[in-house]
């Protein structure tokens, strides 16, 4: 027996109408802070329409136009709810030039305040050539902090490591979230 449009859905019946995995939704919560279905006793999650609306714009944006989670982030804070919900009907023409135009600006600003490689080379084909700090040429002492830097280099290689190292710890919390709730209902 089919519901009704408007009826609340489970998170399985959202699943299986967005061809993705449960889990895929719950680390989806924890990324889009828009996500809020309903929780009943025992943590039961029901998802409203418009709950289902924002997962498949999301989905869309995320699978179907090669969007980033931080990309998609910003077009939510930028453009809200309603825009991504309208994505739901694949017939919609997904366009957000104006983010994409200001995150071409944000980079491009990115790199201009980034300090130069020491390599001159084509350096994007490897782990953190991004960052401006070419760390193949770095000398490492024998605990693998690099020697002899000079203190603006540092202090990048410094803000460098903690960004990564905060981005590790965001996943690592994402995933023990996962790991709690599964062991919940499971």
């Amino acid at each position: 027996m089919d519901k009704a449009p408007d009826a609340f859905r489970t998170i399985s019946e959202v699943a299986d109408e967005l061809d993705i995995p449960q889990h895929v939704l719950r680390f989806w919560e924890t990324r889009f802070a828009q996500i809020k279905p309903m929780k009943r006793s025992g943590g039961r999650r029901y998802y409203r329409p418009d709950d289902v609306d924002l997962l498949k714009g999301i989905r869309r944006l995320l699978y179907g136009e090669g969007y980033t989670i931080r990309g998609v982030q910003r077009i939510l804070k930028e453009h809200g709810v309603k825009a991504v919900q309208g994505l739901a009907d694949s017939s919609v023409a997904a366009s957000f030039g104006a983010v994409e135009k200001t995150l071409e600006q944000t980079m491009a600003e990115e790199d201009a305040e980034a300090p130069a490689s020491s390599f001159e080379g084509d350096d994007e084909d490897y782990e953190g050539a991004d960052d401006g700090i070419d760390f193949r040429f770095l000398e490492l002492d024998e605990d693998g902090i690099a020697k002899n830097l000079p203190e603006p280099a540092a202090a990048a290689a410094r803000a460098v490591d903690r960004a990564r190292l905060e981005g590790v710890l965001q996943d690592l919390l994402a995933a023990r979230q996962l790991l709690d709730s599964a062991l919940r209902e499971g």
